[in-house]
């Protein structure tokens, strides 16, 4: 990405950077210069990725890591190997995700897999690298929501959709529970005095794999999805991750903010405003409570932690 502030001696977790927006991120943060650890659940495929970016730039500074996000006990692994590293972490971009697979499947952990994926685990990681994120100068977490959390809801009563599931309205639900999880740490963030940066963005309409591989686990695309994948303009996964690179490294972003293209689905990436559907602080507070719980990782256990 064009303008990128350098990027120079920091330390950044890209989950989901063997391909799409995951891995167009990763590849400019390394371009930077920063030191990137890319955070894939098949090491295969995360090996491709990282040769992939090296025959591009052949300094730069990766290394590959197995996560799944589907599995809380991978989460935990995962987190605890770099808490024993020691190394402060500067920036997590929460990028990784699953789109409305047409069928209900759950996570290890008994989830829905895109409640569990998108959202319980990226939470359950977030919070669990608080203490890695805590001890850097200017840490930053970035998480990719979608421009589907305009309008949708929190379906507290069935929030893993055992009843009557329905692959777009439980996306949807996924990507605001995404957004409400950056708007609340970084209300966090303030309550507590910490020197984080919690942004978020959403890619527009990017022809990535996640909008082909989840459609097709276990049966037909939804006909709205089929239409509207030809006829809606879209953009490479490089446009696509512009967003959530400037919310990932420019200097003047501010707490709490989003970005997004500027015509919704395609173009340069510009500031949004939060949707409504996103700003009620109390509905935050409710489900960070809730994610707390289903995933058993307590901010406050994790941040006492800190010397």
């Amino acid at each position: 990405m064009q303008g990128m502030s350098s990027q120079r001696g920091k330390v950044a977790v890209v989950t989901g950077a063997n391909s799409g927006t995951g891995k167009a991120t990763a590849a400019a943060l390394a371009a930077a210069g920063a030191r990137v650890i890319l955070a894939v659940r098949t090491p295969s495929k995360g090996e491709d990725a990282k040769a992939d970016i090296l025959k591009r730039n052949p300094g730069a500074d990766l290394h590959m890591r197995q996560l799944d996000l589907a599995d809380l006990g991978s989460v935990k692994q995962f987190a605890d190997a770099l808490i024993a590293d020691g190394t402060p972490l500067d920036l997590l971009v929460n990028n990784a995700g699953v789109m409305m697979p047409p069928v209900r499947h759950e996570t290890k952990d008994g989830f829905e897999l895109q409640i569990g994926s998108n959202f319980l685990g990226p939470f359950a990681l977030t919070v669990r690298l608080l203490p890695l994120l805590l001890t850097a100068d200017a840490p930053r977490v970035a998480t990719m929501a979608s421009s589907q959390a305009n309008g949708a809801s929190i379906r507290f009563d069935d929030l893993n959709w055992k009843r009557d599931y329905q692959a777009i309205p439980a996306y949807r639900q996924s990507k605001l529970a995404d957004l409400l999880m950056s708007q609340h740490l970084a209300e966090l963030a303030k309550q507590n005095g910490w020197n984080l940066l919690s942004v978020a963005a959403h890619p527009g309409s990017s022809r990535t794999n996640i909008a082909h591989a989840g459609p097709t686990m276990g049966g037909r695309p939804p006909l709205a999805l089929q239409i509207l994948g030809r006829i809606l303009p879209s953009s490479t996964p490089e446009e696509g991750a512009e967003s959530l690179i400037l919310a990932a490294t420019d200097p003047d972003v501010e707490q709490g903010s989003y970005y997004g293209p500027r015509f919704s689905l395609v173009g340069r990436p510009t500031r949004l405003r939060i949707p409504k559907s996103a700003a009620d602080p109390a509905l935050a507070q409710r489900l960070w409570a809730l994610a707390e719980e289903l995933t058993g990782v307590n901010v406050h256990h994790m941040t006492n932690t800190i010397e």
